[in-house]
């Protein structure tokens, strides 16, 4: 059982954050030199992959659930007494 739905544009979000400080990591240690612009094309190329990963995870979820919502109204109704009740 899964404790949270799975957001796979926060996954890759985080892991442009991860990758850009263990640039910079490297750098203050001294490993390797890193220009600064670095995380910033590191960070903003992450983001944009999330937005667009979100966006089809997005399509996918409301397909799905949109899939499921029509077959699901193929019951019988509610009452067969003519009442308007919500069940």
């Amino acid at each position: 059982m899964l404790l949270h739905e799975f957001r796979p544009a926060r996954l890759i979000a985080g892991a442009a954050a991860a990758a850009a400080a263990a640039l910079f990591l490297g750098d203050a240690v001294g490993a390797w030199q890193t220009q600064w612009f670095v995380a910033l094309v590191i960070v903003f190329d992450g983001l944009f992959l999330a937005g667009a990963v979100a966006f089809v995870h997005y399509r996918i979820r409301r397909r799905r659930s949109a899939k499921a919502a029509s077959t699901e109204s193929t019951d019988a109704p509610a009452s067969s007494s003519g009442s308007q009740a919500i069940r």
